[in-house]
């Protein structure tokens, strides 16, 4: 039983760690390099002449040397895209943090340590056979939003900060599961996921990584527990429907109550009453009504209808006749 309607395809139970997306190949720099090279061979050709004989080894020799520092030149440029910083050692001590565009390398001194990708990733991850309070075993996989706001903090404190938000996510979710009812996770799932989010973030904070948002995609209920808990709901439906019927006849009887109280205290209105009842009555095509007698009585004696005053004109013409 799914008690979200999110799907998540990873398998439960398992650390899925983030596969990074495979970079197409950007050959702007490799130009860059290639270019450079061209020009330099075209400006050593165009200042110093080819050597011919074994008299221009100087020569030779000023002329490699040249093409020697601007190859060393030319393969010490780096370029990191938009969303990266470049961690840069010196001698194995950090640098500086680089990028993003071109920057340059010290040769044989200077490298780049790791690339860390700044922009809001989402990490899967998903928690197998947890007990909730009540000691029922539930799956529960979730999606972590979260972002690194500080490359050096993430790449020298943490050995591999990605699986290090991965684990105190799924390690918060299970205290998360292991503290609260199922009912109140089911229902309560929005104060659930601030909570880990909370948790998770204090922890990582000092890695210089945000924890943005924590979100419940799917929870499996055990097939057994299904029935019971469609049972449990559709009751509760019928509660609320139940209550809220006896609200309403409640409302209704204050309603005639009132009603009640100023038809005894106006008679005509009563009267009108009456008569709007016996208007709806024809209204319906009814070929039959049956009224109280004491109804007719005072209709007859007011001639609401006007019945009285045609017999006594029927009567007046056959007088006259």
């Amino acid at each position: 039983m799914s008690a979200f309607g999110k799907s998540n395809e990873t398998q439960s139970g398992a650390l899925v760690k983030n596969k990074p997306q495979k970079k197409k190949p950007d050959f702007s720099l490799g130009l860059l390099r290639f270019v450079m090279l061209i020009v330099t061979a075209v400006v050593i050709l165009a200042v110093f002449h080819i050597p011919v004989t074994p008299e221009d080894v100087t020569e030779m020799g000023a002329v490699a040397a040249v093409f020697a520092a601007v190859l060393i030149l030319v393969f010490s440029i780096r370029k990191a895209d938009e969303w990266e910083r470049a961690i840069v050692l010196r001698l194995g001590k950090f640098r500086k943090v680089k990028g993003p565009g071109l920057f340059f390398l010290v040769p044989f001194i200077d490298r780049v340590a790791r690339t860390v990708d700044i922009r809001i990733r989402v990490s899967d991850f998903s928690t197998q056979k947890t007990l909730t309070g009540d000691s029922v075993t539930v799956d529960v996989d979730a999606l972590c939003f979260w972002l690194v706001w500080d490359p050096q903090k993430a790449v020298l404190e943490v050995e591999d900060y990605v699986d290090a938000v991965v684990l105190s996510s799924k390690t918060a979710l299970r205290s998360a599961v292991s503290s609260h009812d199922l009912s109140t996770f089911l229902e309560h799932g929005d104060l659930i996921e601030k909570q880990i989010q909370k948790e998770v973030d204090k922890k990582t904070t000092e890695w210089g990584i945000t924890v943005q948002h924590i979100e419940i995609t799917d929870v499996q209920i055990p097939d057994e527990l299904q029935d019971s808990l469609s049972r449990v709901a559709q009751a509760e439906r019928e509660k609320k429907a139940r209550i809220l019927l006896a609200e309403a006849e409640i409302v209704i009887a204050r309603k005639l109550e009132e009603a009640v109280q100023v038809y005894s205290r106006n008679e005509p209105a009563m009267k009108l009453k009456i008569l709007s009842i016996l208007n709806e009555g024809l209204k319906a095509g009814n070929s039959m009504m049956l009224v109280p007698n004491s109804i007719t009585e005072e209709l007859k004696t007011k001639d609401i209808f006007g019945l009285q005053a045609l017999n006594e004109l029927k009567k007046q013409k056959e007088a006259d006749k």
